[in-house]
């Protein structure tokens, strides 16, 4: 992963692609797993950790207009985190708590497992 900070949208696009070809469960985050830069991101990797144990996580503030606009188009979701399945957009942490709270978290994380 680069970590120059002014990435395009067409390279934001291209490795959000590449990132969803190539991982089952992926979280786009502001900061990382082991640092979350924002309370929804801590949350979703929380959520996301209790029921499984690999994802991958990119952290969306090196190029933060670029990641907003590229997401919004995949999923039609404005904010920050938002988690995918399978290349499928999810939802972000509020969804994520509510398929927690209806028990439907670990299998939705964990439908190809």
């Amino acid at each position: 992963m680069s970590t120059q900070s002014e990435l395009t949208e067409e390279e934001v696009r291209e490795q959000v692609e590449e990132v969803l070809d190539e991982n089952e469960v992926v979280l786009f985050m502001k900061g990382n797993r082991l640092m979350p830069q924002c309370g929804y991101s801590q949350r979703a990797v929380q959520l996301l950790s209790q029921h499984r144990a690999e994802f991958e996580t990119i952290d969306v503030l090196p190029a933060l207009p670029q990641y907003r606009a590229v997401l919004e188009e995949k999923s039609g979701w404005e904010t920050i985190p938002q988690t995918f399945v399978d290349g499928e957009f999810v939802g972000g942490s509020d969804i994520l708590a509510e398929l927690d709270e209806r028990g439907e978290l670990a299998e939705t994380v964990n439908a190809t497992a």
